[in-house]
């Protein structure tokens, strides 16, 4: 029996509902240490809730975009620096592997195969950072890679690509985890991929669904589809969450996996171009 498209639609708005209430729908994150009147693009929170690491092109970096950190002290995010790691080109796009162990990024730095790669810098016992390394050839091309997530369970890294093959511009990859390194990249499906921008995706637990963020006619869009990725993606119910806005880079708080971080331009509260936002993430039922 075919289901009526009214009560498709309004089984669509109660799987993807975002339950904010108890934030006030969304809250800026880090008044006047992450988000600033400079611009803030992906955030991530490391396992422990200790740290949180952006990206912003604020006055003090390396140049271009750079990592930036704060800590944790008394409630409050304080003590922005940037990260070592930073060069004269863009570092952007971090991500927490949820064990700890790992920062994942994306950089144009002089050495790479092509445009922007991933790397992954290893975080130590002691919360600093240790070695740094490229992602190997069956993720890194001559293309740009950017916007990698690890699943939760640590065996998917799907990212962003913008090579031939894809639906056009950049679309979704997926790739397994192999020993150390990775197998081959495959393209997520159409429609999830499609002729717009998907700009990376975060998951939203370990069975597949996921946020995403959509570029299209220079506006970007956070979109989230449950396991059945041959099923549409239904824009995420934050209400800057425009098709003629800017939001987009959706991270959940890997200390609290029911809050999600994403990079938008509200209307208040606002601190400058764009900003960091904490909501509730959207929940997904049915994907076993």
């Amino acid at each position: 029996m075919r289901t009526p498209l009214s009560l498709l639609a309004l089984s669509l708005s109660l799987l993807f509902a975002p339950g904010a209430m108890a934030l006030s729908e969304f809250g800026i994150e880090g008044m006047g240490v992450v988000s600033t009147k400079a611009n803030e693009a992906q955030a991530a929170i490391s396992p422990d809730g200790q740290r949180i690491v952006w990206a912003s092109d604020r006055a003090g970096g390396a140049g271009g975009w750079d990592l930036w950190q704060a800590r944790l002290r008394d409630g409050r995010w304080q003590d922005p620096e940037p990260l070592a790691v930073n060069t004269g080109a863009d570092e952007t796009d971090p991500y927490f592997s949820h064990d700890g162990k790992a920062l994942f990024f994306a950089s144009n730095r002089p050495g790479g195969r092509g445009g922007f790669d991933l790397y992954r810098l290893a975080v130590l016992a002691d919360g600093g950072f240790g070695p740094m390394a490229a992602l190997p050839v069956s993720i890194n091309t001559r293309a740009d890679e950017r916007r990698p997530a690890l699943r939760p369970d640590g065996r998917v890294l799907l990212f962003a690509r913008n090579g031939k093959g894809g639906q056009g511009g950049f679309d979704l990859y997926r790739a397994e985890v192999a020993g150390s390194g990775f197998a081959e990249a495959s393209a997520l499906p159409a429609p999830l991929n499609s002729a717009a921008d998907e700009l990376g995706a975060e998951w939203l637990g370990n069975d597949g669904a996921l946020a995403l963020t959509r570029v299209a006619d220079g506006h970007s869009q956070v979109w989230v589809v449950g396991c059945d990725y041959a099923q549409a993606a239904v824009p995420l119910g934050l209400s800057f969450n425009t098709a003629e806005g800017q939001t987009g880079a959706p991270v959940v708080d890997a200390s609290k996996p029911g809050e999600l971080m994403v990079a938008g331009q509200a209307r208040s509260p606002k601190a400058g171009g764009l900003d960091v936002y904490r909501m509730r993430a959207p929940g997904v039922s049915g994907c076993r």
